[in-house]
């Protein structure tokens, strides 16, 4: 399985609006995208099932953003490709560009959990540490 879909599936995992469901007859992860709420699937290969799923980086990895889960979250394409490698979906001054990361940011940690042990997960990069003080260490 590639580095991306993995990253996704983790994404997916550590984020509490995304339950275990079966989608069109498929096992899959269902939440909400990060920024808009609109719903989402991702079967356990990390393939959409529906609307697109993408992974987003909140702060992108070209503004000194990495791959730590804190930084990764679930946004239906149509939300990351209009962020692109942005801090904020709007073409905003640089301050407006700061509240929105923060918030994005507080959203992810509001909704960060960590996944539950009988879901069949994909390793996690080795370069991809488990949050501190999680039960996932």
């Amino acid at each position: 399985m590639k580095r991306r879909a993995r990253l996704l599936l983790w994404a997916a995992a550590t984020d509490a609006t995304f339950e275990r469901a079966t989608v069109r007859g498929i096992d899959a992860l269902c939440g909400r995208c990060i920024h808009c709420g609109r719903p989402l699937a991702i079967d356990w290969e990390g393939r959409s099932i529906g609307p697109p799923a993408t992974l987003e980086h909140l702060l992108p990895r070209s503004a000194g953003g990495d791959d730590r889960l804190e930084n990764l979250a679930v946004a239906c394409a149509r939300c990351n490709h209009r962020k692109g490698a942005r801090e904020d979906a709007r073409r905003a001054r640089r301050g407006t560009a700061d509240r929105a990361l923060a918030a994005a940011l507080d959203r992810r940690r509001a909704r960060f959990r960590s996944p539950p042990r009988a879901w069949p997960l994909p390793g996690l990069p080795a370069d991809v540490n488990p949050p501190m003080g999680s039960d996932m260490e």
